[in-house]
């Protein structure tokens, strides 16, 4: 007995020690040693140095602990723009950003108005003054602020910018600053309750609570802008965004963008970005950038100075009942492969057209959007694992992520620069809200028009939505694609002009 005893108790105090040890190196770790640290390892040396534990309620509903936690680590964004940058188009699907981050619109330039300023919101996420928020926020900036919490206002610089995923870092001077812990979005469930904290409209630092109302949605705002004065139809842009947003009912408005989205332990899950709104507040309808894409981009801007993408090399359409109808395919859910890029990942891993991708790393995948978030995380020369259904039966493929190249030759895939070329447009899915308003079940919204091209000839401008193709619904890119292979002749569109007026128009293919 005695004997059992003494191995229990040194068991114990082995334990004791080696936990004292960890605690003990971390703290050894002082802020001057961070340099070659990752987002992950800096945050894992201040909770060593500043442990916190949050317990969600699991009773009554109160919020109280998780908002005393992360307020002081979300900042308030100013600014200030030269008078050129200060403007802003008037696009009613353009201008989600624009409206969300509250930047001051000036129709005319006045000769002594003040220079435009913008407002935002930031997330502390190192004590020693690194901060996430959206590219949005300080795009074009000519002088960022921040704002703390104790009211100190300090100049910040950009670390990295990226507009494929709307993220940006910048930096302060200073120390020993209070963070938000990082959390896991994976583990994000739909019904969830979550807090939103920010500095909204004219407000002062504000929280604000609602549930997980879906994941990976794509609300078609990151897409590529077309340079009137530099377009180059033999090297068309193409859409690298990644969109797989976090919806919330948590009300945000005008500021937000840029703060904090977290959990009831008060851990950051979310970087909120936009508002589906047809007033430009508040309707119901948030979008937050999951934390694990956005910790991603952080480390990449830490240790590369810009994001370093892993791509798979392959173009595809989301399955559905209508879909597989066309394809005449009996799967309906999954993702499939439309073509496979020459000489890109998913062709040298031996998957090719017509296969159906079904899992990533034995995760399920059906939405196009959930395959960019998990894609996005990861670098070149990463390797994931696709299961692909086949002729019926299921098969892994190991894949090794190429890296820009595999975006160079998603924009010279043929049939992607024919549409453009010949059309002269660009297509986002269009949101579930704009469905709502139109009374429509499918369509796509225009998000640039090249000048001289055929859209730019039929006056339909960027802000137009097509809801069918040839006689087809499309709700994106590969639908349109797919549409216009059907008739080399003629092109027959529907849909509405900005103003909600519909239009028909048919149309000679060039």
């Amino acid at each position: 007995m005695n004997s059992n005893m003494k191995k229990i108790g040194f068991t114990l105090l082995t334990a004791f020690v080696g936990g004292a040890v960890a605690i003990g190196a971390y703290k050894l770790l002082e802020p001057n040693t961070l340099d070659g640290l990752s987002l992950s390892e800096r945050q894992k040396v201040y909770f060593a140095n500043n442990p916190s534990e949050i317990t969600a309620s699991t009773g009554a509903v109160d919020f109280t602990q998780a908002a005393a936690a992360v307020s002081p680590g979300v900042v308030h964004v100013r600014t200030t723009y030269s008078r050129s940058k200060g403007q802003a188009a008037n696009d009613p699907f353009g201008d989600m950003f624009e409206d969300f981050f509250g930047r001051r619109r000036q129709s005319t330039p006045q000769k002594n108005a003040p220079a435009p300023m913008g407002k935002g919101s930031g997330v502390i996420v190192t004590g020693d003054g690194y901060i996430m928020t959206n590219n949005h926020v300080v795009e074009d900036a000519e002088k960022i602020e921040v704002i703390l919490s104790d009211k100190r206002v300090l100049e910040a610089k950009v670390i990295g910018r990226d507009k494929n995923t709307d993220l940006a870092l910048i930096k302060i001077s200073a120390t020993d600053l209070p963070i938000v812990k990082l959390g896991n979005s994976d583990d994000v469930r739909v019904g969830e309750w979550v807090l939103a904290v920010g500095f909204p409209l004219t407000l002062e630092s504000t929280v604000t609570a609602g549930i997980v109302s879906a994941k990976s949605r794509q609300i078609g705002i990151l897409a590529p802008e077309i340079d009137r004065n530099s377009y180059d139809p033999n090297n068309p842009p193409t859409n690298s965004s990644i969109e797989s947003f976090i919806q919330t009912d948590a009300v945000i408005n005008r500021g937000n963008s840029g703060g904090a989205l977290v959990n009831t332990r008060g851990e950051l899950i979310g970087i909120n970005s936009a508002i589906a709104s047809q007033s430009g507040t508040y309707e119901g309808y948030g979008f937050a950038i999951p934390v694990n894409l956005a910790k991603k981009v952080m480390d990449d801007f830490l240790k590369f100075g810009e994001v370093k993408r892993g791509f798979i090399g392959v173009t595809f359409q989301e399955l559905n009942a209508d879909v597989a109808k066309d394809l005449k395919v009996s799967e309906i859910d999954g993702l499939y492969i439309n073509s496979t890029l020459e000489d890109g990942a998913a062709e040298k891993a031996g998957i090719k057209k017509g296969d159906i991708i079904k899992q990533l790393d034995g995760q399920e995948i059906s939405s196009s959007a959930r395959l960019q978030e998990r894609v996005g995380t990861m670098r070149p020369g990463d390797k994931i694992t696709l299961g692909v259904l086949r002729d019926g039966k299921m098969k892994n493929f190991s894949v090794t992520l190429k890296g820009s190249e595999g975006n160079k030759l998603a924009s010279n895939s043929k049939e992607v620069t024919e549409v453009v070329n010949s059309l002269g447009a660009t297509f986002s899915p269009l949101t579930d809200v704009a469905k709502k308003k139109y009374g429509i079940n499918s369509g796509v919204v225009v998000t640039s028009v090249a000048p001289g091209k055929v859209f730019d000839m039929y006056d339909m401008p960027k802000g137009t939505v097509i809801t069918t193709v040839n006689g087809r619904g499309v709700n994106n890119n590969d639908q349109v694609v797919a549409a216009l292979k059907q008739d080399t002749k003629m092109v027959a569109l529907q849909g509405f002009v900005p103003d909600g007026s519909r239009f028909r128009v048919t149309f000679p293919v060039k």
